[in-house]
């Protein structure tokens, strides 16, 4: 794994912006930590991507192509048992939102999008924010379906919202 970190002015975002975007869209990206610092007229955000590095051998990138093919991820392999069993559920909470909604599962949230909640512990909005692809939108129609089961299991602070089943 490795670290690069962009910044992006806010006036100017340009050819920062157009680096930014062809980096994410040729590398393995693992995460990504993004934090607006307000500085008046020299305002920018700045990213901290954290990727597979292919030089190092730490994924099945082509030589020839530089490109790289993402694997099939075993969460047997890496979650503990505790938390495959709490991801399992999740996957099967997000199935039936998506049946009910008519959606393919990935678009509520992806397998790898579960286990980063698993593994962060998420109980609350701000904590399903922080894992990557998941934004406002996918917070504000899913995460409390999602939040009240994870608060059940772990213990959570209960949520302000009227009581209502995951699925």
């Amino acid at each position: 794994m490795a670290y690069r970190v962009f910044t992006l002015p806010v006036h100017d975002p340009g050819a920062a912006e157009t680096e930014l975007n062809g980096f994410l869209a040729s590398h393995r990206v693992l995460s990504i930590d993004r934090r607006f610092v307000e500085e008046g007229e020299r305002s920018f955000w700045t990213f901290c991507v954290d990727f597979v590095d292919a030089r190092r051998g730490s994924s099945s990138a082509s030589a020839a192509g530089g490109t790289w093919k993402r694997d099939r991820t075993d969460y047997r392999e890496v979650l503990n048992a505790e938390d495959f069993a709490v991801f399992a559920k999740l996957r099967e909470i997000r199935k039936a939102i998506a049946q009910a909604e008519g959606v393919p599962v990935y678009t509520i949230f992806t397998n790898e999008q579960l286990a980063q909640i698993v593994q962060a512990r998420a109980t609350s909005k701000s904590a399903l924010e922080q894992v990557v692809g998941v934004g406002d939108g996918r917070v504000g129609k899913y995460g409390e379906r999602i939040l009240e089961w994870l608060r059940q299991q772990w213990g959570g602070k209960e949520s302000d919202a009227a009581s209502k089943p995951a699925f």
